[in-house]
């Protein structure tokens, strides 16, 4: 449909323009619009199975196996291809079943939060699903109500509508029919339009739908959102780590190939070493084993409210520096309460909360919803009061003005009760306000809206409201609470090291109160309004927002910049939001985090949702991402120092000159009957540590620090050293079979012990207890090893170029396995004592 601007016409106009009319469309002119103008929802743009599948193999290791898949089946090797080939496609084929799941969730998500609305077909109201929705249908709306769509209004009664969630401004917005305007009026003063997302929060209305699905304004800014997302510091650090590992896989066998021509070796030879080089260097379980801690924590995590769209987002959590985080409804309950009052005259006070006053039960405008409450609470029987005495005129709430007015009779007497903004209401009174002005300007500088009440007695009904006069009698004072366990929560952020930035719409002095009862605000901190930001350059802005713990009425535009400029210094984000106002930011976040009551659009572009919107949820959430970080970092170390170790083994055993210790297949079957069994068990780590207790690292050192790599370096020679040594025993004492047979054994046995000190940072025997239950699946997993390789070794040795071993063969393995176990528990109570109790 060609755009049109609907709030520049009549009523009269945009119905001939929509070809409907006051009773609505027919059943078969709406299913014919259904299929022209399609679902009134946002569009998912769902990338295809086949290329989800695809996406799987491009990584930088799977290509080093594919060329060795490929060197293997040139050299006749077909045995030994077609594992190669069956590793790399069950790695892949993980990683596909496990995004279509994490998309499976999303959908379930989506379907849980359909709601439906009232339109008037074939001149009946009837309720549909919002997605059924057409341009043309007449819709009618109340308190409560969510808009279903664009909408052009053709009768208003007294409507007023939360915007917030497209404007970002907490103040609802008076809306009006009747009025026609100009062309370049901004969204946000469009009052006879309503935006499809947004909240009826008084009155009642009835429109005509002039847009839904991507043509709403919900659906454009959606639109608008092509910026892509940052990789996650995972995706970067192996990304990095990739790159130097190919180039110097690269360096290390151009060197053994010259020093093989210059031995003397044939092509054969060399080529048999290149493709062992090859097999050993490459921890092709690496892939597999990081989807599957990655999908382990993502269901840790659905337990804990968590949904997590995106897998590689799981790690990020554990990264965060900063929280870029809305008050409402994250930090707060997002619901009004009465949190202190004051008054000269409490009997009249209490009655002008129940009688003036629209909201019933639950159902009405918050801060009346809220007034009931607290009656309730001083034990007044707002219901009995309403019942006794009656209202025979009202003043609905009036936005210049910021009141609202009703008259009762109370023993045959009228009583005008009034409720509005303290600065109205002063220009009707009568009384001394003095002492009144004081205690509202406390109450306001502790951040609580406050609203002032009165009352009068009258003869007649005004015949304008400007021309009262009261008495004012009373002050009460509102506030949106915090959450219960967001104050622990925001303490052991602290302590993690993770800065809690606050970025409202809100006015600051309630933002200010609000942070600091969650203890975000502390003494010296700096708080900024929105506009402020314009002042500093992006450095100015960095250091100022280092030691910033609130941001107040700030635009989308404000909060996108924060975190711009925060990630530009190396910062990791993770910013939560719930409107679409929130999209861009969350959009390029390192962690964009949505709340499940939230907007569609918010939810979309989110790598993250939690279905309770509590900060707490999201803190809690980063301990098992960091958690989840850790687990990862141990199984790195494990792969990488056992792939160390079999490349130094053949590598120093080609060097000297001597035979190959180790035949091609014999690697994968390592790699099958260790790595495997093993890796795969790290995803069920329990902490073994105090991951909140520490600064987070930044994402090129959460995995591939200085230390972590001195620790592979040490293992994997340590690895081949031991391997080596048997195999030279051996060979010279036994045939070469069986000297390949005992370094092959006691390579695995080795990888074994190493995979028991690799999932615990502490000393092994420093805490017994928790070294052994930290994972009880580790069990499982050698347990299976044991079984394979015993077969391997009795029932099928010709397959993998073995023959059986004798008692004290074994007892040679496991004296050797155990001495490698002992010289890194040496090392790992080194290094305790060095950092003083501290690893």
């Amino acid at each position: 449909m060609k755009e049109y601007k609907f709030h520049t016409l009549s009523i009269e106009e945009t119905f001939k323009l929509l070809n409907s009319s006051p009773k609505g469309l027919n059943s078969q002119e709406a299913e014919k619009r259904l299929k022209k103008f399609g679902l009134n929802e946002l569009e998912d743009k769902k990338e295809s199975k086949f290329l989800i599948f695809i996406r799987q193999f491009n990584n930088p290791l799977v290509y080093i196996l594919i060329a060795a898949s490929i060197i293997t089946f040139f050299m006749g090797d077909y045995l030994d291809t077609g594992i190669i080939a069956g590793i790399i496609f069950i790695n892949g084929f993980l990683g596909f079943l496990q995004e279509l799941k994490a998309q499976a969730s999303l959908e379930a998500l989506k379907k849980l939060t359909q709601t439906k609305t009232t339109v008037l077909r074939d001149g009946k109201e009837i309720e549909i699903p919002v997605s059924q929705v057409v341009p043309g249908d007449i819709v009618i709306l109340g308190e409560g109500d969510v808009v279903p769509a664009d909408i052009r209004l053709i009768e208003t009664a007294g409507l007023l509508v939360d915007e917030a969630i497209l404007t970002g401004e907490s103040i609802p917005v008076e809306k009006d029919a009747s009025v026609v305007l100009p062309e370049d009026t901004p969204v946000y003063k469009r009052v006879n339009i309503l935006f499809k997302g947004t909240l009826i929060v008084r009155g009642k209305g009835k429109g005509i739908v002039y847009a839904t699905g991507k043509n709403t304004e919900i659906g454009k800014i959606a639109e608008k959102v092509k910026e892509k997302s940052p990789e996650t510091p995972l995706q970067r650090s192996l990304k990095t780590f990739s790159k130097k590992w190919i180039f110097l896989l690269i360096g290390v066998l151009s060197v053994i190939f010259v020093i093989g021509i210059l031995q003397g070796r044939d092509f054969y030879t060399l080529f048999l070493l290149l493709v062992s080089e090859l097999v050993s260097s490459v921890p092709e379980g690496l892939p597999l084993v990081v989807t599957f801690i990655l999908v382990i924590g993502a269901l840790r995590l659905a337990k804990k409210k968590t949904l997590v769209k995106y897998l590689p987002s799981v790690e990020t959590l554990g990264s965060a520096t900063f929280i870029v985080s809305d008050k409402t409804g994250t930090i707060t309950e997002g619901k009004l309460q009465v949190k202190d009052y004051f008054t000269l005259d409490k009997e009249k006070l209490l009655l002008t909360a129940a009688l003036c006053n629209d909201a019933f039960d639950t159902k009405g405008d918050p801060l009346e919803v809220a007034l009931l409450k607290w009656l309730e609470n001083q034990g007044f029987n707002w219901r009995k009061a309403r019942e006794k005495y009656k209202r025979i005129w009202e003043h609905p709430f009036d936005t210049k003005l910021r009141l609202m007015a009703t008259i009762n009779e109370i023993d045959g007497k009228k009583f005008l009760f009034i409720k509005g903004a303290f600065e109205s209401l002063i220009n009707f009174a009568i009384n001394d306000v003095s002492q009144l002005q004081k205690v509202h300007d406390e109450m306001a500088e502790n951040g609580l809206r406050v609203i002032a009440v009165g009352y009068s007695e009258i003869d007649k009904i005004p015949d304008d409201i400007t021309k009262i006069k009261i008495k004012l009698i009373g002050l009460i004072g509102f506030l949106d609470p915090p959450k219960e366990n967001v104050k622990e929560a925001v303490k052991i952020a602290r302590k993690a090291g993770i800065r809690v930035i606050m970025v409202t719409g809100d006015n600051i002095k309630t933002a200010i109160a609000i942070a600091k009862m969650v203890d975000i605000y502390q003494k010296g901190d700096f708080s900024l309004l929105g506009e402020d930001l314009k002042k500093y350059s992006d450095k100015e802005l960095y250091n100022v927002l280092k030691r910033t713990s609130v941001v107040a009425r700030a635009t989308p535009e404000d909060k996108y910049r924060i975190v711009k400029v925060l990630q530009s210094n190396k910062e990791i984000v993770a910013v939560t939001g719930d409107g679409v106002n929130d999209v861009p930011a969350l959009k390029v976040a390192d962690l964009g985090i949505a709340m499940g009551s939230g907007s569609e659009a918010a939810k979309e572009v989110a790598k993250m949702i939690i279905t309770d919107n509590n900060l707490s949820v999201i803190v809690d959430a980063i301990r098992y991402g960091r958690n989840i970080a850790l687990n990862l970092r141990k199984t790195i170390y494990y792969l990488m120092s056992c792939s160390l170790g079999e490349i130094g083994l053949i590598s120093s055993a080609f060097l000297l000159n001597f035979p190959l210790p180790l035949h091609p297949i014999q690697i994968l079957w390592i790699n099958v009957v260790t790595e495997g069994v093993q890796d795969k068990t790290f995803a069920f780590n329990k902490e073994d540590k105090d991951v909140m207790n520490e600064k987070p690292k930044p994402p090129e050192k959460t995995f591939f620090d200085k230390k972590q790599i001195l620790d592979i370096i040490f293992a994997g020679l340590l690895m081949a050293i031991l391997t080596l040594s048997v195999f030279l025993y051996f060979l010279n004492t036994t045939q070469l079979q069986h000297a390949i047979a005992m370094a092959f054994t006691s390579l695995i046995v080795i990888q074994w012990f190493n995979g028991f000190q690799s999932i615990i940072t502490q000393p092994f025997f420093k805490n017994i207890f928790v070294s052994l239950t930290v994972n009880p699946y580790m069990y499982v997993g050698v347990g299976i090893g044991v079984v394979l390789q015993l077969l391997a070794t009795y029932i099928f040795p010709d397959w993998l170029h073995t023959v059986p071993l004798t008692l004290s063969d074994w007892m040679v393995i496991l004296g050797v396995a155990l001495a490698f176990f002992i010289i890194i528990e040496i090392k790992k109570w080194a290094e305790f004592f060095m950092n003083k109790g501290s690893i």
